[in-house]
């Protein structure tokens, strides 16, 4: 009678295992230590390492083959959980591994950050690479988990439109079947329109944003992760529910990558109950900057967050009010005095995280601001059409999770924990 072949065992379950029992591995090789009659092997799965010990001879693979092992869980204090595995039968699960660019069984990872793009199919093995999107994942998580439980639905929307969402020469123009259409660069008018469908909505979707930035804070395609919520009073609705939605993610950082966490030794922010708030004239006092200024620059930002900081003990701070003009078309401007909107930006440790606002909700208010703008009608007209047809006032904002989660782990460039970033040079891997 062949013998029953055991369950598999993750590596972080091993130090559970009865010692004298026998346990299956699955994982790839972690690294090979040689000495003159024992063979050091650690496996390592999605969920750690395991140290299997042969003696003897042995025909081990090469680093980064994945691999089964069968053998004996045996006490050991040296090893890790103080569980090991002995006697093993190795068997490989595919060819032999190339030697990979990177020392991935080192610590840490000292290669550049272009060798580290170049090979990200194999870098973001490491442990504290990994470690990164777990950060990310689990964010996601939390951001889903809040907004399912404020009676949101998560839409899906076109990421080919016939027309920009915010302005022409910052789109990239693809062929449809013989005619310009344009990545996205944002759901804007779709969860607009679809607050008048389901009146709270999200999505969590790429965008594309086709702007010669070469900087460590920008990408041309980043994820997205968009709200809307209609039947609101103003967009200081919208910041309470930006709140509770970045709570959320902070929350869900903790439940469910508390390993990553640990692993990259992280300070993770505090989210207060209430966000220290400014009006854009404060900001630019406090930022040293000039009263005419149209927007906050990025050492303005920096100023602010090491304000609210010292100020507040805070992480975060809402900037309100930035000047109409100098924001989206569809920002809805302050009523007792239009210079200035119901729009507002989350700086998280002195950068920007979100944008949001309050947004137009009438048919004739569109049609002047467009007007006013220079704009022409026929390219909105199928969204401008929407607003005939009763949507009700709303705002919503949108966060960039690789910002999110390089402020997390307050990494000096945002592509060291994007997975396979697009930028001004790179459009590979």
């Amino acid at each position: 009678m062949t013998p029953r072949v055991p369950d598999r065992t993750l590596c972080t379950d091993l130090p559970a295992a009865e010692p004298g029992s026998t346990v299956r591995l699955q994982g790839w090789v972690h690294r090979r230590r040689e000495l003159a009659q024992l063979t050091f092997l650690v496996v390592r799965d999605r969920t750690g390492l395991a140290q299997v010990v042969v003696r003897g001879e042995a025909d081990v693979p090469p680093e980064e083959t994945p691999v089964e092992v069968v053998g004996t869980a045996t006490a050991n204090p040296q090893a890790p959980g103080g569980i090991e595995v002995t006697e093993p039968t190795i068997r490989a699960l595919s060819d032999d591994a190339d030697t990979p660019p990177v020392e991935l069984w080192r610590p840490t990872l000292n290669a550049s950050l272009p060798t580290m793009l170049d090979h990200a199919a194999v870098t973001w093995r490491h442990p504290l690479q990994r470690a990164k999107w777990e950060l990310a994942a689990a964010s996601l998580k939390g951001f889903r988990t809040t907004l399912d439980a404020g009676g949101f639905t998560e839409v899906c929307s076109p990421k080919l439109v016939e027309s920009a969402t915010e302005s022409g020469a910052n789109v990239f123009t693809v062929d449809y079947f013989g005619r310009p259409a344009y990545l996205a660069q944002s759901p804007q008018f779709y969860k607009q329109v679809l607050v008048g469908v389901f009146e709270r909505v999200y999505e969590v979707a790429p965008v594309f944003r086709a702007e010669p930035h070469d900087t460590v804070r920008h990408l041309a395609e980043y994820v997205s992760l968009d709200v809307e919520l209609g039947f609101i009073e103003d967009h200081r609705e919208v910041i309470a529910c930006l709140r509770d939605v970045v709570a959320g993610m902070v929350a869900a950082v903790h439940e469910h990558a508390a390993p990553a966490v640990e692993r990259l030794g992280l300070d993770v922010p505090v989210v207060p109950e209430e966000i220290p708030l400014l009006h854009f004239r404060e900001a630019l006092a406090i930022a040293g900057a000039p009263e005419d200024e149209p927007d906050l620059a990025p050492a303005h930002e920096r100023a602010l967050g090491e304000w609210a900081k010292a100020e507040h003990g805070s992480d975060f701070l809402v900037v309100e009010g930035y000047p109409t003009a100098n924001r989206a078309f569809y920002s809805h401007p302050e009523p007792e005095d239009p210079h200035w909107s119901r729009s507002f930006d989350l700086i998280f440790r002195g950068v920007e995280l979100v944008s949001g606002a309050q947004r137009l909700h009438r048919y004739d208010d569109y049609v002047r601001t467009l007007e006013e703008r220079g704009y022409p009608y026929a390219p909105y007209a199928s969204y401008v059409e929407a607003f005939r047809r009763g949507i009700p006032p709303h705002g919503g904002f949108a966060i960039g999770l690789e910002r999110f989660v390089g402020r997390l782990t307050e990494s000096p460039n945002i592509r060291e924990v994007t997975l396979f970033p697009r930028d001004l040079h790179r459009l590979a891997p």
